[in-house]
């Protein structure tokens, strides 16, 4: 398994969300090394929450899980890509996707 550089994001690693029937940008969210596990052991799509400073599963409160069908490095190990099936909305506004707006604040 390629090794993933938590280090060079002092720990965390960009993890982009993505619908695997449609190709949408659902999310951007970070992981670290026990997200990354935690996801792999269940399958479903785990984050580390920045702002509460904790794991956090898609999908806990709301429902709206995401379960991951592929996951992805980029060249230099530091991003990651995951394909899912999202169950509901993504955003916590309610919308399929987080990215909804264009730079007016224009609905799309």
């Amino acid at each position: 398994m390629i090794k993933i550089d938590f280090e060079k994001g002092g720990g965390l690693v960009p993890c982009i969300v993505q619908d695997v029937k449609s190709g949408q940008v659902l999310m951007l969210g970070y992981m670290n090394e026990a997200s990354l596990q935690k996801t792999l052991d269940t399958g479903l799509a785990t984050y580390w929450s920045r702002s509460r400073q904790e794991l956090w599963t898609k999908g806990e409160t709301s429902g709206h899980y995401q379960h991951v069908q592929n996951i992805y490095v980029d060249c230099d190990a530091d991003t990651i890509l995951l394909e899912v099936i999202q169950d509901g909305a993504a955003c916590h506004t309610g919308h399929y996707s987080c990215f909804y707006r264009d730079l007016d604040g224009k609905e799309i």
